[in-house]
């Protein structure tokens, strides 16, 4: 072990060279999970054209499908009404249409002739991981919201790399990064996570969340980037969605933002026709 201890065998690998991010910015946590708060406030409501891709599968299928891209549209409105219309490539007809109030949702899915009710609680997983995709997925996703009142937060720091993406050679750089953890409250000696939100130290906007279930572990990975600012308000324009558990993921590019127009009832109904098959969701 000597000539090992001393440096006299030693093995050296190339790995890709680094630099400081040129500025970075601190704040207290106080002033973070106020800022967060206060984005999630200036939201009302939300009109955004977009274009969705599903890819299902991992490393545990072994394999990764990607299905085609699907334009559409996704209407917020709070508290939690929530719109998620998916078109037919090429032809436009509807090819997904689901609503929520925040407490049921409704799916149709015309090719099928098939609609979906239930609650926006999956009680019974199914096998198909699409399956139990509800309309919480994205209103979770898209809006990263700050700690309820009774809600514990506490901060932790760390350095991440970014590629910026150069076309002749990677241009990384290393900066240092921060991770708000939002928990429930005691439970005796237990407290248990709910979301772990993670902000970049250039501009203190969120990169990463990531949520969790009720036995701790992690329903959904959420990672921003591409942000815009939209009537003073900065909105990530592709938001890749991963749902470790049901092996699916869905990556949302938004085309065109609208924020805070008014959004009327009939907006979030959709009606089921009587030649649907209906299926309650559980």
């Amino acid at each position: 072990m000597a000539p090992a201890l001393t440096g006299c065998l030693t093995h050296t690998r190339t790995v890709p060279r680094t630099r400081l991010a040129p500025v970075v910015m601190s704040t207290s946590l106080d002033q973070m999970a106020k800022q967060i708060g206060t984005r999630f406030a200036s939201i009302d409501s939300m009109n955004a054209s977009v274009e969705i891709v599903a890819s299902t599968g991992g490393g545990l299928q072994g394999e990764i499908k990607q299905s085609v891209s699907f334009r559409g549209y996704i209407l917020m409105r709070k508290p939690a009404y929530l719109r998620v219309l998916l078109l037919v490539p090429v032809l436009g007809t509807r090819a997904l249409d689901m609503v929520t109030d925040g407490k049921s949702f409704k799916l149709l899915i015309p090719s099928r002739h098939q609609a979906m009710v239930g609650t926006n609680q999956v009680t019974k997983p199914s096998k198909n991981g699409l399956e139990n995709l509800r309309p919480d997925v994205f209103f979770d996703s898209m809006f990263v919201q700050g700690p309820d009142p009774g809600q514990i937060i506490s901060m932790t720091s760390d350095t991440r790399v970014v590629d910026l993406g150069k076309k002749r050679k990677k241009d990384l750089v290393e900066e240092p990064a921060y991770a708000i953890q939002i928990m429930s409250q005691p439970d005796g000696q237990t407290v248990r996570t709910l979301r772990v939100i993670h902000i970049g130290s250039t501009d203190l906007l969120p990169y990463q969340q990531d949520i969790y279930d009720a036995g701790g572990n992690v329903a959904t990975k959420a990672f921003y980037s591409n942000y815009q600012y939209v009537d003073g308000t900065p909105f990530p324009t592709t938001i890749l969605i991963e749902r470790p558990q049901d092996h699916y993921s869905l990556t949302v590019s938004i085309t065109k933002l609208t924020l805070n127009q008014k959004l009327e009832d009939d907006q979030f109904e959709i009606k089921v026709p009587d030649t649907y098959r209906t299926q309650t969701m559980n």
